[in-house]
């Protein structure tokens, strides 16, 4: 009984993995498409570079469905496809600052951070 609670266990953590990277290939390519179509991004990206980010998510989007039963491995390929072209757009965007889908860029994305709201300073 153990042994088979184990055999289960063992597919159980490969088919999470799996998954895992389904939905971080998923959420990559919704967050970058929602970051270049954000109205306080517009002055900042070249109308090429939205267009090759938004043709390159729609592309990935439509491959997850497509291949709903793709392996980890393809996910995790198609990923870093994605990200070879949104990243350095995302990075000249922010102007080398934080790395591309990281929270703190979407978050400055969304909040438009340093172009407004007064500067909160720690105090010991």
């Amino acid at each position: 009984m153990v042994q088979v609670a184990d055999k289960y266990k063992a597919e159980d953590d490969l088919q999470r993995e799996k998954i895992a990277a389904k939905n971080t290939l998923e959420s990559y390519a919704f967050n970058m498409k929602n970051s270049v179509e954000d109205e306080n991004l517009k002055s900042n990206i070249s109308e090429d570079d939205k267009k090759k980010v938004i043709e390159r998510c729609n592309q990935a989007i439509m491959w997850l469905e497509n291949n709903q039963l793709a392996e980890k491995e393809e996910y995790v390929h198609q990923l870093k496809e994605l990200e070879k072209v949104c990243n350095p757009i995302i990075a000249k965007l922010y102007h080398g600052g934080m790395p591309a889908g990281s929270c703190g860029a979407q978050a400055r994305a969304r909040s438009g951070a340093g172009t407004q709201g007064p500067t909160i300073e720690e105090v010991d």
